[in-house]
């Protein structure tokens, strides 16, 4: 018999693609065979931002999308519908190919649920298989309780909220829901996706009702409540990027490491560190806004400006905030995030929520102000600011747009109480401890990996 051999299929968008990318690194540590699956697109672009890993622990492989090259793959509900045409033949075709080229046949196929496409076809063809949730354990529990949430008159059979202003929860210490921040709801601007990804959604939790193990990026430290809602799901995060081959973190975009010796120079916790993810796309007002409001912060920070992170002409603000500021503020294309987090200058997170980088701050003990967009980013905020009490929301005004006043008061009431980083440290304590020897996260992960080398 030969080694253990993980084929491991994210969903195509980078906060999906990196929690699967940790817990391969952790899986081929243990001398566990990985074949990661990313999508043609994606693969070409984590190629071209850290090229390829040369440990031969992990081989990277690909399957086309469905879509055309300049196709709009921020456009999810486009994207999903596509791979739900392609993916099954392009999966069987892929799994035949490896295991008709390699000695050590595919034991199992590990796919994120999102993607249930690909635990079906590992299921048809008999290979055991492995359902991994990257985000909140509790946003899987919403999926679960559907059926009541229609039957209390709460959606409809659409997922459509019928009673819009009737907060949701789920059990006690768990976040209040608002209707209208269901993650089906709060995918992209198209007036289908809405419908396509709440019966997407369902199906989805369905087939990992079938698989031989539910892992969960999350901890019982974080969310005990949400874990009993969702007895098969279990815990085995927060994946820690320390845990990393070298500097093979699954990245869309080359990270730029000089911010690092910036913050070298800066006091002990003195920085605002911004960073909303690789989707959140701003207008103009709001860019600038944000631009307006970390200056009169006073406040040394490390921006994370993506290209293509405004709506419209390209943005011109980093450029006028350097000359306006000068050495108060450092803006990258995008950062060394966990490095970021970890350092002693950062005073806080200027956060969209996502869930990889909610666990990321968790793990450094970094207080944030929350300034969630779309999809799971809303329960996110509610666990940082509701029940762990780490956190601040930012509020809009009228017109939608959270104005420069807001960000330097809620700045100054966040680092001025040394509450928040008090609680943010035991936080912190807490799931270090669950991925350490012997933790809750810890105790499951080695029990799967006995599982896979049996």
């Amino acid at each position: 018999m030969g080694k253990p051999h993980v084929v491991v299929i994210p969903y195509p968008a980078q906060g999906h693609v990196i929690p699967l990318m940790e817990l391969s690194q952790n899986l081929a540590k243990q001398g566990i065979k990985i074949s990661f699956v990313n999508t043609v697109f994606n693969h070409k672009r984590v190629l071209d931002a850290f090229g390829v890993d040369e440990n031969g622990l992990l081989h990277l492989l690909s399957v086309p999308d469905g879509l055309e090259d300049g196709e709009d793959r921020n456009q999810l509900g486009k994207l999903t519908e596509s791979l739900c045409q392609v993916i099954p033949t392009q999966l069987k075709e892929l799994i035949h190919k490896v295991n008709g080229s390699n000695d050590d046949k595919i034991s199992c196929v590990l796919a994120d649920i999102s993607m249930g496409l690909a635990l079906d076809v590992a299921a048809e063809l008999g290979i055991p298989t492995v359902g991994l949730w990257p985000a909140a354990v509790l946003q899987l529990a919403v999926l679960l309780r559907v059926p009541k949430l229609i039957d209390d008159g709460l959606i409809d059979e659409n997922g459509t909220p019928l009673m819009k202003h009737k907060m949701i929860q789920l059990s006690p210490m768990t976040p209040s829901i608002h209707p209208m921040n269901l993650v089906w709801l709060n995918i992209d601007d198209s007036p289908s996706t809405p419908k396509f990804m709440f019966d997407f959604q369902l199906r989805n939790y369905r087939v990992a009702e079938t698989t031989n193990w539910v892992l969960c990026n999350s901890s019982l430290e974080l969310e005990l409540q949400g874990f009993k809602l969702v007895p098969k799901a279990l815990p085995i995060g927060p994946f820690l990027a320390t845990n990393r081959l070298g500097n093979f973190s699954g990245n869309f975009w080359p990270e730029d490491p000089t911010c690092l010796q910036w913050l070298d120079q800066q006091l002990p916790g003195s920085v605002i560190y911004v960073a909303f993810g690789s989707f959140i796309v701003f207008d103009q007002i709001q860019f600038q806004e944000l631009a307006l409001g970390l200056e009169i912060t006073e406040k040394p920070f490390i921006w994370v400006v993506r290209e293509d992170i405004t709506k419209g002409k390209h943005h011109n603000y980093p450029k006028w905030l350097n000359e306006r500021v000068g050495n108060q503020c450092r803006i990258v294309s995008w950062a060394p995030q966990a490095a970021v987090l970890g350092h002693s200058s950062i005073a806080c997170f200027i956060s969209h929520c996502g869930w990889n980088s909610t666990m990321e701050g968790v793990s450094n003990g970094v207080p944030f102000l929350c300034w969630p967009y779309f999809a799971d980013q809303f329960l996110n905020e509610s666990y940082i600011s509701d029940i762990w009490k780490i956190g601040l929301k930012l509020q809009k005004d009228e017109g939608g747009i959270i104005r420069k006043e807001e960000i330097k008061s809620k700045v100054e009431q966040l680092v001025g109480d040394e509450n928040f980083k008090t609680r943010a440290i035991e936080l912190k304590q807490m799931v270090t401890k669950s991925v350490g020897d012997g933790g809750s996260s810890d105790k499951v992960f080695k029990n799967f990996v006995q599982w896979l080398k049996s």
